[in-house]
């Protein structure tokens, strides 16, 4: 664990410390103005918790994926470029690098340096340290052209996951996009009979098994291109063609997410809330209950609850009000987690997961969901691709696009049930 994300840790312990001090000072004889008020605070605190802890959700993520990448390939140079005797300092920087695999797709053009090859195969980035003098000031890039140098973009985030990611739902990993055909079987319904002694047993055909199937195909979506002048790739202070190809990957994660819920199953993926079966009807418009989440919970057959991947599933705004219900005594019903002791905060003590792409708490909306969501299938075609291109169309500049293929499906309606409102 780096320096950094033990001090989040730790500071989300000290604030969930706090938290339960100021929650515990509501007692019975606490005037109502006075509740009102800790409760804001109670309720600041924790959205200061949850900030932190989805901060170092992802940095722990960034640090898994960075020993990974480390320890993925042993051919890996250190100090030299691999197979050349040529040192760091005189390799090109990957400005450099990949505006000469750019020259190169020219007709007649010469082809890549092996030095050029090795940065791009190796993702080495090198910011230049001078600094340069602004030419544009807008919103399609020049921003980024500081007049003082400042090496740090600030980026606008969006949640987006986690229906795409690996660990939430069942995952298939094609090659090909070629539909895949699930066959699905129902027989829960149907019991053994009393038999008579001497009798003979009826043949007729009432109790035949029946079985179905749900199909996965692919489903392409695209982010169009992106037009990048070379006087915007020249002057910016980053490289432009890593920072836009990380967005576009966001654009993709956000595009899958949100078909992966609510997509609605007719040339698209078939949402997990769109495939789900309903399991209770909230009796209010824009509010629910403890009572109707355990509901919920329960409208899920034992068989399905004891599974490791079985979980709630809710939006952020959703998650709020639930973190607000309180019993009879005005006591607050959230349980709150063991960060230090890496115990996740839970709803009735079972683990959740924010989606944003879900709806919030309106009328008629589908507001959670519970069950196994392993039963959800998520079909993806080799891996998102980023690409960029330069032609006569985008010339002298380059062009940047992203593309996705992936589709889902419930293979078994009773294993995820969702709460509706009023």
């Amino acid at each position: 664990m780096t320096v950094q994300l033990k001090e989040l840790r730790e500071e989300q312990a000290r604030i969930a410390t706090n938290a339960r001090a100021k929650f515990d000072e509501i007692k019975d004889d606490t005037a109502e103005e006075r509740a009102q008020e800790i409760e804001r605070e109670f309720d600041a605190m924790m959205a200061d918790h949850d900030k932190l802890n989805s901060k170092a959700e992802r940095l722990e993520k960034l640090e898994t994926l960075e020993r990974q990448m480390n320890a993925a390939d042993s051919r890996r140079p250190s100090g030299k470029a691999e197979g050349r005797g040529v040192a760091d300092e005189e390799l090109p920087t990957y400005r450099e690098a990949f505006a000469e695999m750019l020259r190169s797709k020219v007709p007649d053009a010469a082809p890549m340096s092996e030095a050029a090859q090795h940065v791009l195969r190796q993702g080495r980035v090198d910011l230049p340290a001078e600094q340069r003098a602004q030419t544009t000031t807008n919103s399609a890039g020049g921003y980024s052209i500081p007049t003082e140098l400042s090496n740090i973009l600030v980026r606008s985030m969006l949640a987006w996951g986690p229906m795409y990611d690996p660990g939430i739902t069942t995952e298939l990993v094609t090659t090909g996009g070629g539909a895949i055909d699930m066959p699905t079987v129902n027989d829960t319904a149907v019991t053994a009979g009393a038999h008579t002694e001497g009798a003979t047993l009826t043949d007729d055909g009432g109790k035949d098994v029946t079985f179905g199937q749900k199909t996965l195909n692919s489903y392409a979506f695209d982010t169009e291109w992106l037009r990048v002048s070379k006087e915007l790739a020249d002057d910016s202070i980053f490289a432009m063609e890593t920072l836009l190809g990380s967005l576009l990957g966001e654009r993709l994660g956000r595009i899958a997410n949100l078909q992966l819920t609510t997509g609605s199953g007719s040339s698209a993926p078939n949402g997990i809330m769109t495939a789900s079966s309903l399991g209770v009807t909230a009796a209010g418009t824009a509010a629910i209950t403890f009572d109707e989440i355990l509901d919920l919970e329960h409208s899920v057959d034992p068989a399905y609850r004891s599974g490791p991947q079985v979980r709630y599933m809710l939006n952020d705004s959703t998650l709020l009000a639930v973190r607000k219900l309180k019993d009879g005594d005005g006591n607050y019903l959230w349980q709150m987690g063991n960060v230090q002791a890496g115990i996740p905060s839970t709803i009735n003590g079972r683990p959740y997961s924010i989606n944003q792409a879900m709806d919030s708490l309106a009328t008629g909306n589908k507001v959670m969901a519970f069950g196994d969501m392993s039963k959800y299938y998520v079909r993806k075609v080799g891996a998102p691709l980023i690409g960029a291109i330069q032609d006569k169309d985008f010339w002298p500049g380059f062009g940047v696009a992203g593309y996705i293929r992936f589709d889902g499906e419930l293979a078994d309606t009773a294993a995820v049930k969702h709460l509706i409102t009023a």
